[in-house]
């Protein structure tokens, strides 16, 4: 491979515009990380198979395509739907231009600029500001909150020395640990109390504890399916954090199916990763995708743009904090938690850079 090559797949490779190579039967001969990405599959996949029927399912896109390979006319379609996958979609402006290379059949440059990215990082930059700032105000209550408990707490303890009944001592008591009660509700409120431990991590290990530690708790009802992406290497995170936060997450999915239910209950953990990826304002060369998939009764629009602040809970025994701290959690490690769901099924994505984490930023959210 020459120097001007390398460059060439440098440049490509490092575009965040989707770009695809077609041979003249429409199979794949190259894919840069932004097309891998923008469809959910990888290059070593794609290379030499050719394009799904459903992919341009528009008549006048496939009659353009046809005319472009015939007689060599570009053509650009803008917010047009593409089938990336089975009943999966994408928003995109493309373009589809022919290449003609001396001695070889004409191939087709297909352009995929993700209207939905766009969407999606200014959805991503509001949740985190969002967060940040309710992080804020209810660390501030909790600390307000604490020291009077402290106060009340000792006053209380006092006071049942005093009593010169015992069976008054039952009064205080209630005070006692109703001011326990409240003081570990507002230290569960100010989150992790340490700040992460980095160490390089394997997902799959850390999936696997949890699934036995959910088996255990929930041995009948729900079927746990794997889905995992092998080949993933290992992500710098927090270990026991980050089972913290994926157990949340699998026991909120598990509690809701068995709450509902839900026939067939089955809950899927699937892992991919996804190249040239942009986690609200900062780009990453990798990151880490974990779904958490469930197919019970999903969660009401309304209550998905609050699910992450403290004290909203979807489950009428719930505490509200789960999700708050979790986020707060993955936060520190410069990723986010998404959620997306219907009728039928949720998916709660948990987003991690693959590189290394600034622990400087860390420490500071």
């Amino acid at each position: 491979m020459t120097t001007d090559t390398v460059l060439q797949k440098r440049l490509l490779d490092h575009l965040r515009t989707a770009v695809m190579m077609l041979d003249s039967d429409l199979r794949v001969r190259y894919l840069n990380p932004a097309a891998e990405m923008l469809l959910a599959t990888s290059a070593s996949r794609m290379l030499g198979q050719r394009l799904p029927e459903y992919f341009f399912d528009d008549a006048d896109a496939r009659g353009a395509l046809q005319q472009c390979m015939d007689e060599g006319h570009p053509f650009t379609r803008r917010e047009a739907r593409l089938n990336v996958a089975p009943g999966q979609q994408a928003m995109v402006d493309y373009s589809v231009s022919p290449i003609h290379e001396r001695g070889q059949s004409m191939a087709l440059l297909v352009e995929m600029q993700s209207l939905d990215r766009l969407l999606r990082i200014t959805r991503e930059e509001g949740l985190m500001h969002a967060h940040q700032a309710t992080r804020a105000l209810v660390r501030g209550v909790a600390h307000e909150i604490k020291n009077p408990l402290g106060g009340i707490r000792g006053a209380a303890q006092l006071l049942e020395r005093a009593l010169p009944d015992p069976e008054l001592a039952e009064y205080t008591r209630v005070i006692i640990d109703e001011a326990d009660r409240l003081r570990s509700v507002a230290d569960r409120m100010l989150g992790p109390r340490k700040p992460p431990a980095f160490a390089p991590v394997n997902i799959h290990e850390c999936l696997e504890h949890v699934r036995q530690l959910l088996l255990a708790e929930y041995p009948d009802g729900v079927l746990l399916r794997r889905d995992y992406d092998v080949s993933l290497p290992e992500v710098i995170a927090d270990r026991d954090q980050l089972i913290q936060v994926l157990l949340n997450l699998m026991r909120n999915a598990m509690q809701a199916l068995l709450e509902a239910g839900t026939e067939d209950a089955r809950v899927v953990m699937r892992t991919r990763a996804l190249r040239q990826f942009t986690i609200g304002a900062q780009r990453h060369r990798l990151v880490l995708r974990v779904d958490i998939e469930d197919n019970g009764p999903g969660i009401s629009q309304a209550l998905q743009e609050t699910i992450f602040y403290p004290m909203v809970s979807g489950r009428a025994n719930g505490s509200g904090l789960g999700l708050s701290i979790a986020q707060s959690i993955i936060s520190q490690h410069q990723g986010l938690i998404e959620c997306d769901s219907e009728p039928g099924r949720t998916c709660f994505s948990l987003l991690l850079p693959m590189e290394p984490v600034d622990t400087t930023e860390s420490k500071g959210s």
